[in-house]
Parts: structure tokens; sequence; C-alpha cells
């Protein structure tokens, strides 16, 4: 399972699928940035995973975006622009002891 940002969904996911993986893509929505995402689940054998990791390496980037936060000895409320890093992939695993495609 990787969550990606909705930008590096469609690359990922066509990536993913032209390597033979069974892909199937939820939309979802980050907690702290409240931005969208898209959860890709891929079913593959565990012999794959090196390869789905960098696929997903080359297919999802980092991106630097900033946010408001107010100043707190600032008189008036005064937004300073914080540089945080988005993006890439957060990949989770999860052993499956059955799988059947109908």
């Amino acid at each position: 399972m990787a969550v990606v940002q909705s930008q590096d969904a469609d690359i990922a996911q066509d990536a993913l699928r032209d390597m033979g993986m069974f892909v199937t893509r939820l939309p979802s929505q980050g907690a702290f940035l409240g931005r969208r995402n898209a959860t890709l689940l891929i079913c593959s054998p565990k012999i794959k995973l090196p390869e789905i990791l960098q696929s997903l390496k080359e297919n999802c980037r980092q991106r630097i975006e900033y946010i408001s936060v107010p100043l707190e000895s600032a008189p008036l409320p005064m937004p300073s622009p914080t540089p945080i890093t988005v993006g890439g992939a957060t990949v989770f695993t999860l052993d499956i002891e059955y799988f059947e495609e109908l």
C-alpha cells in the first residue's frame, strides 16, 4: 500500500501497471495539510518489493511548499511563510494470506 500525492498518482499507477502489478487506486486526504492524495493498493509477491519501491522512488517526487504560520511575538497576526517538504511515497507492506481476483 502506498500513499502518494495526487500529482504523482497517475504516473506511479501507470508505471506499476507496466511492471505487471495489480493496482487499485483509492482517493484519500492528508491530515496535516488537508491535501488530496491517492492510496495505491498494490498486489505483488514479496520478491517484487525492491522493484516496486524503486518505481515509486522514481515517480513520486518530494516538493517544498510553504504554509503560513503566525509569528508569536508580532503585535499583529502577521503570517510567516514556513517551508515544509511534502510528497514522495509513504509505503506500508502487509502480508496477505489469500488473494483472489474475480
